[in-house]
């Protein structure tokens, strides 16, 4: 028997997680909660020039975020195609959870902390939801790490019967 090559499935996996989590990110708080929007704290959406200028912005970073997606699902049927990738739902359902916490990470550090373009809901306790957003994101690179290491076990490949 071959040896197994987890890293097809994993780099798919954190591919489609991270465009996931930022679609969750920009559809749940930018657009349905109106939250925030790319750059919400340097041009508040209070005028129509303002909403213009965010919506483009909010455009790019759907962009972006559809780019991800589109990569990991090129990546995982070319993973399915390979008779060497084990097929295991634990370590793809991991690479989900992990790629969408560090989407968090990242853009909670560099967006929210770094540049501060927007926080996640501002006002008063604007550190406490930027502080909470980075929290969920070390939530989900944690509870992705678990799964992946767990799905080390599955060395089943794609198409291969499972074992009893």
């Amino acid at each position: 028997m071959s040896p197994m090559h987890r890293g097809p499935l994993l780099s798919a996996g954190v591919m489609l997680g991270v465009g996931l989590g930022g679609f969750v990110d920009g559809i749940l708080l930018h657009q349905l909660l109106q939250w925030h929007n790319m750059l919400s704290s340097h041009l508040p959406p209070d005028t129509l020039v303002n909403a213009k200028v965010n919506m483009f912005w909010d455009g790019l970073f759907h962009a972006f975020t559809w780019l991800m997606t589109f990569s990991g699902l090129v990546l995982l049927w070319r993973a399915g195609l390979r008779t060497d990738v084990p097929w295991s739902t634990r370590t793809f359902a991991g690479c989900l959870l992990g790629g969408w916490g560090l989407f968090n990470v990242v853009e909670g550090l560099i967006d929210h902390q770094l540049l501060g373009v927007h926080h996640v809901r501002t006002g008063p306790s604007q550190t406490a939801w930027d502080v909470g957003f980075l929290l969920f994101g070390l939530a989900l690179l944690l509870a992705g790490g678990a799964l992946i290491r767990a799905g080390r076990e599955d060395v089943t490949p794609r198409g291969a019967a499972a074992p009893p």
